[in-house]
């Protein structure tokens, strides 16, 4: 009875084939992703749930910036005249003296204060960046920062990249970065060339779950429909992650070099100052520019910022921007938009105080695509380009992304044999040898753009070898047990 009506029951064709028939065939292609689809799912879900959870908390830190630091961030009456950038400073260095003036940005909105940036010896790489309100000097507090970002900012950075663990943890957001897109492109191939009528076949059966199914069809609709509706803000926060990862963004940059594509370089260098070999007595003593601007080993003056923003100002810098003073004689002030909520403004000049003059421009215009779409999306993934509607997009699409991996694995157990004499705890996996099924000119694309994948993605490339290995050796155990 039983054979009888498991041989007459239809079957799930989307479900994981069972042993691949003879002969090569498009099939084979099928079999393939989905052997893929499912070893790449359960292996690297974890790294993918861990980076969406990791994000999804990145997401927020404006809100979490302003609920912990907001009385140093904000300003409590906003409107009037803003006082010069020197009289902030003082007020600043008066409340503060350690240190070494590093840099000042100005306000990003009216209700924002000035950020003083002070490098101080014992912070290491970070930096203590004093709140200063614009409209009445007044220090509002200060905190220990890196690159710009807050303490809680930065924590959860690191939590996000490598989870505390350093360099080797990076590993893991490279892993779920690399294999994203491939698991979310074969998964869209399975979802869309499956073939259970014309429901199927149909936009809505695509992009919306069949609710009249029940157990492991159910579960494999949601996380199927789900995923076509991800896919997009998928792909771009996989591409996105790549491009400033250890070992892919270091391929990234290969191919920047190779075709050109870096942003273009501020000349700081001023044009009347003294060759490096000319100047090597001059340079021994140099520290930060002069209060007048043209050197002297001592901390910048107050008013050389004044002279610096006006004449950025005048060169058309406006918004939010960073003055940083020359690090010697032979080199200008750098003055850069920092404004990176749509449209971006990412200008910046080199400034000889001494003539107020602009002796060097960078204009965003002057990118490079490869550039421009580099910069774009680091800024997109940060949830930084278009405020919070950023935001709100990159929280759904992690919230979407756990709760694809939750599905996931509720499909593996859901397909576990439940007979007293067949029980397991999971599903079985598809079937082995399916490369044995592909068309002969599939191998011939595939195998060089596999090998072509894990030099630009060396640890997609690591990893599937790791795969391939392992299945390999279960293989041979298997064919030992049988023999």
């Amino acid at each position: 009875m039983s054979s009888t009506t498991e041989s007459t029951r239809p079957r799930d064709p989307s479900a994981p084939p069972g042993p691949p028939p003879a002969g090569r065939s498009r099939q084979g292609v099928r079999a393939l992703l989905v052997r893929l689809h499912f070893y790449a799912g359960v292996f690297v879900a974890p790294f993918l749930f861990v980076a969406a959870l990791t994000g999804l908390l990145y997401t927020f830190t404006p809100q979490i910036d302003q609920f912990l630091y907001g009385d140093r961030l904000r300003v409590e009456t906003a409107g009037g005249r803003i006082l010069p950038l020197s009289e902030q400073i003082e007020a600043a260095r008066s409340a503060y003296p350690d240190g070494t003036l590093a840099s000042v940005i100005t306000p990003p909105t009216a209700d924002d204060t000035t950020r003083v940036v002070l490098s101080v010896p014992e912070l290491g790489e970070n930096q203590r960046t004093v709140f200063v309100d614009p409209y009445t000097a007044e220090v509002k507090g200060d905190l220990t920062t890196w690159f710009g970002s807050t303490p809680a900012t930065t924590w959860l950075d690191d939590l996000h990249r490598n989870l505390h663990l350093g360099e080797l943890g990076r590993l893991y957001s490279e892993v779920a970065a690399s294999w994203l897109w491939l698991i979310v492109a074969a998964g869209l191939v399975l979802w869309i060339g499956r073939s259970r009528g014309q429901r199927a076949r149909s936009a809505r059966g695509v992009l919306l779950p069949d609710r009249t199914a029940r157990g492991v069809r159910r579960t494999r609709g949601f996380h199927a429909a789900t995923g076509v509706w991800l896919a997009l803000g998928l792909f771009f926060l996989s591409a996105t992650g790549l491009t400033w990862s250890q070992y892919a963004g270091e391929r990234f940059g290969q191919v920047l070099d190779a075709v050109q594509g870096h942003a273009p370089a501020l000349d700081t260098r001023l044009p009347d100052a003294p060759s490096p070999e000319e100047g090597t007595a001059d340079h021994e003593h140099a520290g930060h520019a002069g209060h007048d601007g043209s050197g002297g080993g001592e901390e910048a003056g107050p008013a050389d910022f004044d002279r610096a923003l006006k004449t950025a100002r005048d060169a058309g810098l406006d918004g939010t921007v960073t003055l940083t003073p020359p690090a010697d004689t032979a080199t200008g002030w750098v003055v850069a938009q920092t404004d990176n909520v749509w449209p971006v403004h990412y200008d910046s000049v080199t400034v000889d105080t001494a003539k107020g003059e602009v002796t060097s421009h960078v204009r965003w215009s002057d990118y490079p695509v490869l550039a421009k779409l580099s910069k774009l999306g680091v800024q997109g993934h940060m949830g930084v380009l278009f405020g919070i509607v950023n935001q709100i997009v990159l929280a759904l699409v992690a919230i979407g992304l756990i709760l694809v991996t939750v599905w996931g694995y509720r499909m593996w157990w859901q397909r576990r044999p439940t007979r007293e004499d067949r029980s397991a705890f999971t599903g079985k996996a598809p079937a082995r040898g399916t490369w044995r099924q592909l068309p002969v000119p599939v191998l011939v694309v595939g195998v060089p753009a596999v090998v072509a994948l894990g030099w630009a993605l060396p640890l997609l490339g690591l990893t599937l070898a790791a795969f391939l290995a392992f299945d390999i050796a279960v293989g041979l155990v298997r064919r030992a047990r049988v023999a």
